[in-house]
């Protein structure tokens, strides 16, 4: 299954007998799925069918979806209103005697405003239900294509993730392998802490000599941080090539991933390994932010 992105942008357009229509669909990140719809007036009828289809294909993001609809050509229709007609041609008698006029042409009576109206046809029930369709499957093909765009720049995003988890992965294996981790080095920064201890602490009672020393050396060991990385590196890599809406999912993971490595550079003693620990968090943070992106 692909990975999907949250943005992309999809425009389709066609005619359904006399009508030009245009579907515009937008998508931007979200947290969940927040569709927009803007249809033209009297097609309100649409709205639940269109935003139907739209949460039948999409999981996540901000969309805007906008339909345009024009008439290349209007059917019209001319009917003289008799009533307009009655009062002109009274008002033409009572005035014929009292001025040397010319008697009004036919055309000229027509051209009076109000007495010959022009209306447009209105659409019978099958055309409407023929235009309704034409729509609707407009738009599935313009939600194909969205989720075609969304998928296409979901696929480059993956391969950014993936590289940044080899980056995680590599740098938990130079965590593993620092010289600080081998059971000498823990062994002489232990005795130097012990040795610094019973230094400041001259009659410190044997017992709790042992105690402090057992909380020094736990707090030195980051076995636990680098097991967890590695379990969290191999989910991230199945989320990923598993495709679908894992966005979420990988979210979390990144606070996982955080947690781990905050951890680790608290208990890092030496200065390369913190360094290490400082660039784990560096990818994390870029990891997190494009998984932002992802349905």
């Amino acid at each position: 299954m692909p990975l999907y992105s949250m943005t992309g942008f999809a425009r389709r357009d066609g005619t359904a007998g006399s009508q030009r229509w245009t579907w515009e669909l937008r998508s931007v990140n979200g947290k969940g799925l927040d569709v927009r719809l803007r249809l033209p007036p009297g097609l309100d009828r649409l709205e639940i069918q269109a935003r139907r289809r739209l949460s039948d294909r999409l999981v996540r993001g901000n969309v805007q979806a906008a339909l345009t609809l024009t008439r290349e050509t209007q059917a019209t229709t001319l009917r003289i209103n008799d009533e307009v007609l009655e009062a002109v041609l009274a008002a033409m008698n009572r005035i014929a005697d009292k001025i040397d006029a010319t008697a009004p042409t036919l055309d000229g009576i027509l051209a009076i405003k109000g007495v010959l109206e022009t209306s447009e046809v209105e659409d019978d029930e099958d055309a409407r239900a023929a235009l309704d369709a034409a729509l609707l499957a407009g738009l599935d093909g313009a939600v194909e294509d969205l989720v075609a765009a969304r998928a296409g720049e979901g696929a480059a995003i993956g391969r950014v993730l993936l590289g940044q988890v080899d980056e995680i992965e590599r740098l938990t294996a130079a965590a593993e392998a620092h010289p600080a981790r081998t059971p000498e080095a823990i062994r002489a920064r232990l005795a130097e802490q012990v040795e610094a201890l019973m230094g400041a602490v001259p009659a410190l009672d044997p017992q709790r000599l042992a105690q402090e020393a057992v909380l020094i050396a736990t707090r030195a060991d980051i076995r636990e941080e680098l097991d967890r990385l590695t379990a969290h590196i191999a989910e991230a890599r199945r989320l990923l090539t598993g495709g679908g809406a894992v966005g979420r999912r990988l979210d979390f993971l990144t606070q996982e991933f955080n947690r781990e490595t905050n951890t680790l550079c608290s208990k890092a003693n030496v200065r390369d390994l913190t360094g290490i620990g400082l660039d784990l968090k560096a990818v994390v943070d870029q990891l997190r932010e494009q998984i932002q992106n992802i349905e």
